[in-house]
């Protein structure tokens, strides 16, 4: 039978926050129904307690109970285990359950964990209450009467009649649900806690359509700062966000594709047999868009042959070198002079031959966006990482500041930019006191906080959000005179030019809920990703998705034995969601969230029709993948992957 559990423990920080003025504790938690019936003892109470205790706090009594929704069976035994000593319940279970014991307790009840909805099954219960997993419970505010069912309009706020002798304009058999809100909380003495939640709550007065009029405009200019849509995914930055950055063990062999940059394969240069040296050229790029690429480590090149590539799944050449262990830097690892006295064509060429290429996930060559056409008013850094879980630039900000502002100094010389930007977002404010600081008395270079929010760092949003410009449909951020570029590929030219030293390495995050030890490791290009994952203690459980790159927009790996890339900014571990696809609903919040201000909807159509050219036309191409249409989607329709299939077929001219 399949586990359609119903709910999870809240996560331990919320928890927390939600536990720091609260003691004299009685826990109740639901044995969890709809999945089969291997234990009658569930270990979320067992969890909770544990977090409550660390806390200090006084745990009186606690209690399972199965089907705790059931309010007849329920109601009987509740009032004999509830210790007359308890301030304060806290329920393990789905909405039903929570709302439930809050009908029974006098006391204040709150919920230890989130409702889960999974295929159409949330149980079925012997009371009228309900609860539709909505996935943005507010039984911790309202007292545990939900608002979205007990109100007759589900309103949270905004515009209502009111309520006249505590029934609803709409039915009037109706209690108002906001009204038994405010009882509730009143006859707790909790009144204040609601009044004083940053939410402005409906009093039941006359509507002042005038405070509406600006309550709305204002939400509306918060909602579209920046850039129209994006979402707010939960961040889990606080896996690895503390671990300070260290050098990975060196690899023993490592597997250098020729394929880790957009553009043409680079063409390899060296001969099995041959010794090579760290920072040796041993491939050489191959027309405009391609890159040169190196060896990380010293050694014997023993195979250049078809390996598997972590981005695209299919074998690609590569060559593979033995690591003697030596690290003996090639003769060409040599600082290239001060920057002032470099001219804009030599830097290039630095930048160029040394392989640097795009480190924020596309790897587009960057000598390629340095030389541009057009002329270039701003250099932009992203050191944004907006995508859940990384680590990695954040680090990067901290420990190679001095790094990061040297090579934006190099790419506003050698595009002639006049001005350039560092964009942090405002969840890495150490990260934005330390680069304010350094580049205080820099007259040219300016640090600006973004407002966190995926996907920030997509390089249209950030010069949409810094600039205040739009690039144009099918265009680049040339147009707009702007160049951006990652904070790691800063880091990059930095080394190209102070030490002389390749893209050989980078910072990358080992993270995630399933991952053992989450870390920030310097590590070797080519090493392999089965290597880093034993190194952090392996995954937790079996249900488990690896992925190179964040949750929303990395690439799953069924086999590990794959190479670490100079684009390759994480390696991830996170439980495996399964998603049965149902018929698109036409709800609108695809359109809602993408900050292309696409409409994902049609893309999802024309792909299975075979229309390339409805997508086409609906401008499939500018899609920038992000992921946030999918995420959002009521009907757990795989998105991107039908837009990927789409301008595919639009490239090849179908």
């Amino acid at each position: 039978m399949e586990d359609y559990t119903k709910f999870k423990l809240k996560r331990k920080e919320e928890l927390e926050a939600v536990l720091t003025d609260k003691d004299d504790l009685f826990v109740i938690a639901c044995n969890k129904c709809f999945k089969e019936l291997d234990s009658f003892d569930e270990p979320e109470c067992g969890l909770f307690e544990a977090i409550a205790k660390e806390q200090g706090k006084t745990i009186i009594g606690s209690a399972q109970i199965d089907f705790l929704c059931n309010e007849p069976l329920t109601s009987k035994s509740f009032e004999e285990l509830l210790p007359k000593e308890a301030k304060n319940v806290f329920v393990i279970s789905c909405g039903l359950g929570i709302q439930t014991i809050a009908g029974l307790a006098e006391i204040p009840v709150y919920a230890g964990s989130d409702s889960v909805i999974a295929d159409g099954h949330h149980g079925m219960a012997l009371t009228s209450t309900l609860c539709d997993a909505c996935g943005q419970c507010y039984l911790n505010l309202t007292g545990g009467i939900c608002p979205i069912v007990d109100c007759s309009k589900s309103l949270l706020n905004g515009q209502c009649g009111g309520a006249k002798n505590g029934k609803c304009e709409v039915d009037k058999e109706m209690d108002c649900g906001w009204q038994l809100i405010y009882d509730r909380l009143k006859k707790q003495g909790r009144l204040q806690e609601l009044l004083d939640q940053p939410v402005e709550l409906r009093d039941y007065s006359k509507v002042n359509y005038k405070f509406i009029d600006e309550y709305v405009k204002s939400v509306r200019e918060e909602r579209y700062e920046g850039y129209y849509g994006g979402i707010h995914p939960t961040e889990w930055k606080e896996l690895s966000e503390h671990c300070s950055l260290v050098r990975f063990p060196e690899p023993v062999n490592v597997v250098i594709p020729m394929s880790q940059h957009a553009g043409a394969p680079a063409e390899p240069i060296v001969k099995v047999g041959q010794q090579v040296k760290m920072g040796q050229k041993i491939a050489q790029a191959v027309g405009l868009i391609s890159s040169g690429i190196h060896a990380s480590v010293s050694g014997t090149v023993v195979a250049v042959e078809p390996r598997r590539h972590p981005i695209s799944g299919l074998d690609s050449l590569a060559v593979v070198i033995q690591s003697d262990g030596k690290n003996t830097l090639d003769e060409s690892v040599k600082p290239a002079g001060e920057l002032d006295k470099l001219s804009a064509d030599e830097i290039i060429e630095i930048v160029r031959e040394k392989g640097v290429v795009g480190m924020g996930g596309a790897g587009f060559p960057t000598a390629v966006k340095l030389k541009s056409p057009k002329p270039i008013e701003l250099v932009l850094l992203n050191g944004c990482e907006c995508e859940p879980i990384l680590t990695a630039d954040h680090q990067v900000l901290l420990a190679y500041a001095d790094e990061v502002i040297y090579g934006l100094k190099a790419m506003m010389k050698a595009s002639g930019a006049p001005k350039g930007v560092i964009a942090i977002e405002d969840n890495k404010l150490d990260a934005v006191e330390l680069l304010q600081a350094k580049t205080a008395d820099i007259d040219n270079i300016e640090i600006v906080v973004a407002k966190t929010k995926y996907p920030q760092g997509a390089e249209k949003m950030l010069i949409k959000r810094v600039m205040g410009k739009t690039v144009p449909s099918g265009g680049l951020p040339m147009d707009v005179g702007a160049i951006v570029c990652n904070v790691s590929t800063a880091k990059a030219v930095s080394d190209a030019i102070q030490l002389g030293m390749p893209l050989v390495e980078r910072v990358m995050t080992v993270s995630g809920n399933r991952m053992n030890k989450p870390g920030n490791y310097l590590v070797k290009i080519g090493t392999s990703i089965k290597e880093i994952v034993n190194h952090c203690g392996d995954v937790v459980g079996d249900d488990v998705t690896i992925k190179i790159g964040g949750p929303m927009m990395g690439f799953a790996q069924e086999n590990l034995n794959v190479p670490m890339l100079k684009c390759s900014n994480g390696i991830i571990a996170v439980e495996t969601t399964v998603k049965e696809a149902v018929e698109c609903i036409k709800c609108g919040r695809c359109v809602d969230v993408c900050p292309m201000e696409l409409r994902p909807l049609y893309f999802t159509k024309y792909a299975l029709s075979e229309d390339w050219e409805g997508m086409k036309t609906q401008n499939a191409m500018d899609c920038i993948e992000c992921g946030c249409c999918e995420y959002i989607c009521s009907s757990k329709i795989p998105i991107v992957e039908r837009i990927k299939i789409g301008k595919t077929a639009i490239r090849e001219g179908k």
